[in-house]
């Protein structure tokens, strides 16, 4: 009998792609659009995010320009920038706003690693309890007479490489989060 592992790998797939959001929320020492993200300015009447209410481009590796489609916008985005409070810099010109990104220090380089650990083990715990949920699949699979022994260690060698491949991915996203970090 075969046993199907499409929701196993689906449920691994969202946990790489969580750890992915949640990473680029991460600040390194470039300025990224994404580090944004959380940024809803009160327009029109309810809390926006802002790219529904500008563009955001990188002007350099720790600047982002900001320009408004709708110029009278200009002071609540800048609100809703400072009450994020990001440990940003914000100026205003005619074209929009300009946000400047500090320079990291060692100690802020090493907070953000330790965060990023973070949410890569909680990636991780995610994976493990995959991992239970479909052991438990296959032993209620085994116990309905559907399998033998032989097979039943064979696919539980198979869960097991799903989960290593998985857990590899997530190790190699953090490593590379971490060399953003220390640049």
């Amino acid at each position: 009998m075969a046993y199907d592992f499409s929701t196993l790998k689906a449920h691994i797939k969202e946990t790489e792609e969580w750890l992915a959001r949640e990473l680029s929320g991460v600040r390194t020492g470039r300025a990224t659009p994404t580090l944004l993200d959380a940024v809803k300015p009160e327009a029109y009447g309810t809390r926006t995010p802002l790219r529904e209410l500008a563009s955001v481009s990188v002007e350099d590796a720790r600047t982002l320009r900001i320009i408004p489609w709708d110029k009278t916008l200009l002071k609540i985005i800048e609100k809703g920038i400072a009450d994020a409070d990001l440990g940003v810099g914000v100026s205003t010109d005619d074209q929009g706003l300009r946000i400047s990104f500090p320079e990291l220090t060692s100690e802020r380089r090493t907070q953000l690693s330790k965060i990023a650990g973070d949410k890569t083990e909680q990636a991780k715990v995610t994976l493990r309890s995959h991992r239970t949920d479909a052991l438990k699949a296959l032993e209620a699979a085994e116990k309905v007479g559907g399998m033998g022994k032989d097979e039943f260690a064979r696919l539980k060698i198979e869960l097991q490489k799903l989960i290593d491949a998985g857990n590899e991915i997530l190790l190699k996203t953090l490593d590379k989060k971490e060399t953003e970090i220390a640049q």
